[in-house]
């Protein structure tokens, strides 16, 4: 049985390349159009792992994280944070990693199995 993986970004062609990725990587994926999506889907998924744009409209990240009842979250961003900021971002302790965009296909599917791996 394959990892669920659930991938939030509200541009539809990361969206979809992702989960392009990992389908090809053998994860099983479910996408949402932003945190309040997210939130919704987790009513009917539980993922192994969330993939969560940092930069969404609607619902602040920081105000989803900790409505996700302790699943891993490893944020998408494609702005480069200082290190206070990514400090604060990976303040929590269901937020297992900080993935910068672009991203290497190999590396993401690397750093996804490594994540979903640990137990």
């Amino acid at each position: 049985m394959s990892k669920m993986i659930m991938v939030v970004d509200d541009e539809p062609d990361i969206l979809e390349t992702i989960k392009i990725v990992l389908e090809s990587g053998g994860f099983e994926v479910v996408t949402a159009i932003n945190g309040d999506d997210c939130l919704e889907k987790i009513k009917r998924f539980t993922p192994a792992l969330i993939l969560l744009d940092v930069m969404m409209p609607g619902t602040p990240v920081g105000e989803i994280i900790p409505k996700l009842n302790g699943i891993k979250v490893a944020y998408l961003t494609a702005v480069r944070p200082t290190e206070a900021e990514k400090e604060k971002l990976l303040g929590s302790a269901n937020v297992v990693d900080f993935i910068q965009k672009p991203f290497d296909v190999k590396e993401l599917l690397e750093r996804v199995s490594k994540i979903v791996g640990e137990t």
